[in-house]
């Protein structure tokens, strides 16, 4: 219909860089003209097979990220990501039913493996990774970015994270400059980088004070109980990991008749996944999540293309936001 070959189709719908030499804008029109009357598209399939690549990137989530009781928290994270499939031109495909352990999350093993393996790469999502989808990936060669911080003995693990660590050891600052030092910490003593690297900012704060820390494990104790040890430790401030119950610990000071801040002060380290009703009043620090996501995106896709020259471990700066739930002694 254009009157022109197949080569100079080609180069008018993939946009090769001599294409404006080498095909004059009279005969660019042409080719548009009968692509819009014929309402003919590329096959993505035997693009696919011709490229080896599909330009399709994978999104594999090991918890789910649509409860409505966690939706505030991971929005960001897709925002980010959709925001950096927009920029290198790419098309999103998300994972949701691949098997699910006895822990109730998600692996990559089996049949999740081979979904995820029809795309040129993979985003991994979720508060904890699999040590073994770590390996396979990696033995596999596959592209892939875990957003958060991953360790691994054996391999390299691409990630984009928070720095958890820098982040809590300024809090505890900003509460040590305030007059306090007897400051707890609740929240998770697991094992899990996110875990010990704001046990490791705590620990780094208070003991460049001279200070002796207070580290209390969310999982052993109720609200209540936590509050009595704050109170028998003689604590003026405390601090709450991102999961922890951070409201219901200001609830129950309130109910033993004990202020916020002006008796306690009460910071958060990030958010948590269940969203609070009054965040910006809560002194801490924010997680950069829609950039976590976006660069996540923007290093997957570099993997990709096959560029060598790539720092495929990254931290982001946290916010810290000053708040209203920390006063001076």
């Amino acid at each position: 219909m254009a009157g022109v070959s197949q080569a100079t189709v080609s180069h008018v719908l993939n946009g090769t860089p001599d294409a404006k030499q080498r095909v004059g804008e009279s005969t660019r029109s042409r080719v548009m003209e009968a692509i819009h009357r014929t309402g003919y598209t590329a096959n993505p399939f035997a693009q696919a097979l011709a490229s080896g690549r599909n330009s399709i990137v994978g999104v594999f989530t090991y918890e789910s990220v649509f409860p409505k009781g966690s939706a505030d928290y991971y929005s960001p994270f897709l925002e980010g990501i959709e925001a950096g499939a927009e920029e290198v031109g790419v098309d999103l495909m998300l994972f949701t039913s691949a098997p699910t352990g006895d822990s109730g999350r998600r692996s990559l093993s089996d049949a999740g493996w081979n979904r995820i393996s029809i795309t040129d790469g993979c985003i991994l999502l979720g508060r904890q990774g699999d040590k073994h989808d770590i390996q396979a990936l990696s033995s596999q060669r596959f592209p892939f970015v875990f957003v958060g911080r991953r360790d691994s003995d054996e391999h390299v693990v691409p990630y984009v994270g928070a720095d958890y660590r820098s982040a809590t050891r300024q809090v505890i600052e900003h509460l040590l400059s305030l007059g306090h030092k007897r400051i707890a910490f609740l929240g998770d003593l697991g094992t899990s980088e996110s875990a010990r690297d704001r046990v490791a900012g705590y620990r780094d704060a208070m003991s460049a004070a001279g200070q002796r820390p207070m580290l209390f494990s969310s999982d052993a104790f109720s609200t209540a109980e936590a509050f009595s040890l704050i109170r028998d430790h003689a604590a003026t401030a405390a601090v709450l990991g991102a999961d922890y119950r951070a409201e219901e610990i200001r609830a129950e000071a309130v109910r033993h008749g004990v202020r916020v801040p002006e008796d306690l002060s009460l910071a958060i380290l990030g958010q948590p996944t269940k969203a609070l009703a009054e965040e910006q009043r809560w002194t801490g620090f924010r997680i950069p999540r829609e950039q976590m996501g976006l660069e996540s995106l923007r290093l997957l896709s570099a993997q990709i293309q096959g560029r060598q020259d790539l720092e495929l471990q990254r931290l982001l700066p946290c916010t810290f936001a000053e708040g209203e739930t920390v006063a001076a002694l």
